[in-house]
């Protein structure tokens, strides 16, 4: 924390003389209410919801490992004029406290995910006696519901006349993602069993929780681990054998070496599970969506629980 607090120092030192010199890019001033999040699923709610009246852009880059992301100048200098910002809240992004200890937020509506829901603890230990919970909030559609809402009472507040339009998409996308809720619901009811592998991290807390799911996983949470214990990966193994399981998953942008271990000793299929945190540059140029994402993880899901 004292290097990236130095870090910033650095940064702001830097924002100073970029603004003496005029060499630094500013905001577009259209008209449109900019906004800011840090991950994918936010940024997606916000747009959704925001539409034409809002820019909305995502700090930390597709394709990027957010938990390792360094802020940049041009961060800081963003952050500091935008309108909204959206934000974790959780060990993960800690960095992003200390960017806004560094800036004046009196003017930006702030967002942070963790204190949107109701949060379930992390499974496994720390270093330190306090409760550390799990930040991937967003997995479950039904948080995602709760997070819609307190994003689009954020742009009410930055831009009191978009209030009715805002209200509007906020209605039409809650209820594709109880659509969405439903869908999934339905998956399970008719499942064969209630069982996922996940051989790799696992951000599906919530999303587990929800839908009253049983899992297996290589590691808890996103934890810092990169390799599982060879009793770890014996015991995927086990357990995938035991209870017949016919595919066991691995997350987006994972190198899926543990997944394909446990699929070469069993049989089972690999499939991707997307924990929405992030995507590639393809699949933002595609236009993925939370919601197109998530149904592929229905199917997915349906094809695990099969």
């Amino acid at each position: 924390m004292k290097r990236l607090t130095a870090f910033l120092c650095a940064l702001l030192l830097c924002v100073g003389i970029l603004g003496l010199c005029g060499c630094a890019d500013k905001p577009v001033d259209d008209g449109k209410l900019q906004v800011i999040s840090t991950v994918f699923a936010p940024f997606d709610f916000a747009r959704a919801v925001g539409g034409e009246r809002i820019n909305c852009q995502m700090l930390v880059p597709p394709g990027t490992e957010t938990h390792a992301y360094e802020p940049t100048a041009r961060d800081l200098i963003a952050v500091q004029n935008c309108d909204v910002f959206i934000y974790i809240g959780g060990e993960s992004d800690a960095w992003v406290q200390t960017l806004l200890n560094a800036i004046d937020t009196d003017t930006v509506q702030l967002v942070t995910l963790m204190d949107c829901v109701e949060l379930l603890p992390e499974e496994h230990d720390h270093d330190h006696d306090e409760a550390v919970y799990d930040e991937h909030v967003w997995t479950s559609p039904q948080n995602a519901v709760r997070i819609t809402e307190k994003v689009t009472a954020a742009l009410k507040t930055a831009d009191p006349d978009g209030a009715a339009v805002y209200d509007a998409n906020c209605a039409s996308y809650t209820q594709q993602l109880a659509t969405l809720d439903a869908a999934f619901s339905a998956v399970v009811a008719d499942a064969k069993r209630r069982t996922i592998v996940m051989a790799d991290r696992f951000p599906l807390r919530y999303f587990a929780e929800q839908y009253g799911l049983d899992y297996h996983a290589a590691f808890a949470g996103c934890a810092h681990e990169t390799e599982p214990s060879a009793a770890t990966v014996a015991a995927l193994i086990d357990t995938v054998k035991a209870q017949n399981i016919p595919v066991v998953l691995m997350l987006e942008m994972s190198n899926g070496r543990m997944a394909q271990t446990v699929s070469a000793e069993t049989g089972a299929a690999v499939r991707t599970f997307h924990s929405c945190h992030n995507v590639t540059s393809a699949e933002m140029e595609a236009g993925a969506t939370y919601l197109s994402l998530m149904y592929q993880n229905c199917d997915v899901l349906k094809e695990a629980l099969g």
